[in-house]
């Protein structure tokens, strides 16, 4: 098992509208479950209280590389010190991940792409927390090196949808099994929003998993 007793775990409560953050450590662990002890906010150090349910993105780092797994708070227990039980799906279900960023994965989202007060939809080739790729078909909407303003629509497995409205500059135009992909890195993004894109490239991770 790579999660360890006295691993230290950087906690993502799902959904939150300021991408909070969370810190903690493994006090015991099971073949499907983790303890930690209450988890304190990063920036605060305030401790937090998470109800039964509650949706969590957990990472940590082993052997100098990084993982990251979905849990649920399932229960809570204090043997001298609060403890929170979390569910764990088991190694073979990690997702590694880069230091800063998750992979890039392929995703047919709506974008939509404002340039010189001319707004274009588009369908995005694939997305990552650094940049997205566009299929542009027949339009000329910009060229390389323009900056544009983006929206980009990112839908959740719960149903639930978020939105970021990023400017980003066009690095590259190319061709890709004959059609014409221009790949965009974000220019001006803010915490929550890459948040947000991180959480929905691991989502789409274990989706792609899953259907394999």
């Amino acid at each position: 098992m790579r999660l360890k007793v006295g691993t230290t775990v950087i906690i993502d409560k799902d959904y939150t509208e300021n991408g909070d953050k969370y810190k903690s450590k493994v006090v015991d662990a099971g073949d499907d479950y983790v303890m930690i002890d209450y988890p304190a906010h990063i920036e605060t150090n305030r401790t937090a209280f998470f109800m039964d349910g509650t949706q969590l993105l957990i990472s940590f780092v082993d052997n100098k590389m990084s993982f990251a797994f979905r849990a649920e708070v399932t229960g809570r227990m204090n043997k001298g010190i609060p403890m929170l039980k979390l569910s764990y799906p088991g190694d073979e279900q990690l997702i590694k991940i880069q230091r800063r960023e998750f992979v890039r994965v392929e995703t047919a989202i709506d974008v939509a792409v404002n340039h010189a007060g001319v707004s274009s939809q588009f369908v995005a080739e694939d997305i990552s927390a650094g940049g997205i790729a566009l299929n542009l078909g027949d339009k000329e909407v910009f060229e390389e090196s323009d900056i544009v303003n983006l929206s980009v629509v990112l839908p959740y497995v719960n149903d639930d949808i978020k939105y970021v409205r990023t400017e980003a500059q066009a690095v590259r135009i190319w061709e890709k099994d004959g059609r014409r992909i221009a790949s965009m890195q974000f220019s001006e993004i803010d915490t929550t929003d890459r948040q947000n894109i991180i959480r929905f490239c691991f989502e789409r991770q274990l989706q792609h998993r899953n259907e394999k």
